[in-house]
């Protein structure tokens, strides 16, 4: 392992490019200076470039959760009923937060490895008539499932009902166009897509989810009608990190430098390249439809000790995974491809997948599974990010 070149295939945190890290290293500028102000404003209008939006996107000095937090405290009050789609653990979040709120919750469960259906989601608004707002994550960062928010938000058009997603493991991954797709509120965190260290959250909302934010105020620290004051002139409410924001701007740079349609392309290609490698593998997909295009669950054989199959992927190959959540600990691999992440580092871990197999009970793989994903990677390349691919398994 001292050999190899150790590499992060996890759901986040992510690789940081060096043109970031050296971003990072910067000594800071003071926050209320206009070196900072005007660094922050640059970097803001990138932001709404990403969001696909023409309102404030405001960085918080928190985790995703903090934004998912700040969602919830500042666009309903107690009492309030919404609605949440639960397909995986970070569902299960959005219910915990909003009841910690003190809101009325209605849950839409789903099976974990399968996709909210928007025909389900307008017979439940029609239960709830009441209902002020609905959450559904755009990537279930537990299950590799992407929901189809845009055939959601298409549900709730004209119905009054807010939509808020969460974008943690989807934003600067897939597309999701805020006002295009009528989104009115959206989060994310820097340690996936953004290709940062954690440690900062963005959120967004439309113009009708700031009406509610000017009434509910939300917290004192998660003031977003305060934030979005001080963003206009360059500035945050509270300290900012400053090195942080140093390191976005060169990643935002990195990001948009060739189009979001180049980004997309790649992220789907690395997508295409991985579920066939696993396949090739001969192991089954967890989500097998509506998928992640940023990680991707793969499920263990019987008999395959996943814990194992982590360790020997982190110490012999320099590969690190990330393993399956409550009920799926031991029995799944979270193969993580966003951010600073190529179809050499794909391989590298398609490699490591199955030297681990081997290593914790599973089968002896030929070789042709890393050439055979090398080929969908290609072949994903040259179609409409999103589209699927021809099965070019041998």
């Amino acid at each position: 392992m001292l050999l190899n070149k150790a590499r992060l295939l996890t759901p986040g945190p992510t690789p940081l490019p060096e043109q970031v890290r050296l971003a990072l290293a910067k000594d800071a500028v003071h926050h209320r200076e206009h070196a900072f102000s005007d660094l922050l404003l640059k970097v803001e209008e990138q932001l709404k470039v990403l969001f696909g939006t023409s309102e404030p996107v405001l960085p918080l000095a928190s985790s995703g959760t903090g934004a998912m937090t700040a969602a919830v405290d500042s666009l309903f009050a107690p009492g309030d009923k919404v609605i949440v789609i639960n397909a995986g653990k970070f569902g299960e979040r959005w219910s915990m937060i909003a009841r910690a709120r003190g809101l009325q919750v209605v849950e839409l469960c789903y099976e974990w490895g399968l996709a909210a259906n928007p025909e389900d989601i307008e017979a439940c608004l029609e239960e709830n008539r009441d209902a002020r707002g609905l959450f559904v994550q755009l990537s279930e960062t537990s299950t590799g499932v992407l929901h189809p928010v845009k055939d959601i938000a298409a549900k709730l058009k004209n119905t009054g009902v807010m939509l808020i997603v969460d974008g943690i493991s989807g934003v600067g991954i897939c597309p999701c166009p805020m006002d295009e797709w009528g989104i009115d509120c959206l989060v994310t965190g820097s340690q996936k897509g953004l290709m940062l260290p954690p440690g900062l959250a963005f959120i967004a909302l439309s113009e009708r989810a700031w009406k509610a934010a000017e009434k509910n105020r939300g917290s004192f620290y998660f003031n977003l009608p305060k934030e979005r004051a001080n963003l206009a002139k360059g500035q945050t409410n509270f300290t900012t990190p400053v090195n942080l924001i140093q390191g976005l701007d060169a990643a935002m740079d990195l990001l948009l430098g060739e189009g979001l349609d180049t980004l997309y392309r790649k992220q789907w290609a690395l997508t295409c390249m991985v579920r066939t490698g696993a396949l090739a593998l001969d192991l089954p997909l967890f989500a097998p439809t509506h998928y992640a295009w940023g990680v991707t669950s793969i499920m263990l054989p019987a008999g395959v000790d996943g814990d194992k199959l982590l360790k020997v992927a982190a110490d012999e190959c320099g590969i690190v995974f990330a393993g399956g959540q409550d009920h799926y600990k031991g029995r799944m691999v979270r193969f993580g491809h966003m951010g600073w992440v190529d179809w050499a580092d794909a391989l590298a871990g398609l490699h490591a997948l199955a030297h681990g197999l081997r290593a914790s009970g599973g089968f002896s793989a030929s070789r042709d599974y890393l050439e055979t994903a090398l080929s969908a990677y290609h072949r994903a390349l040259d179609v409409e990010p999103g589209r699927v691919i021809p099965d070019v398994r041998s």
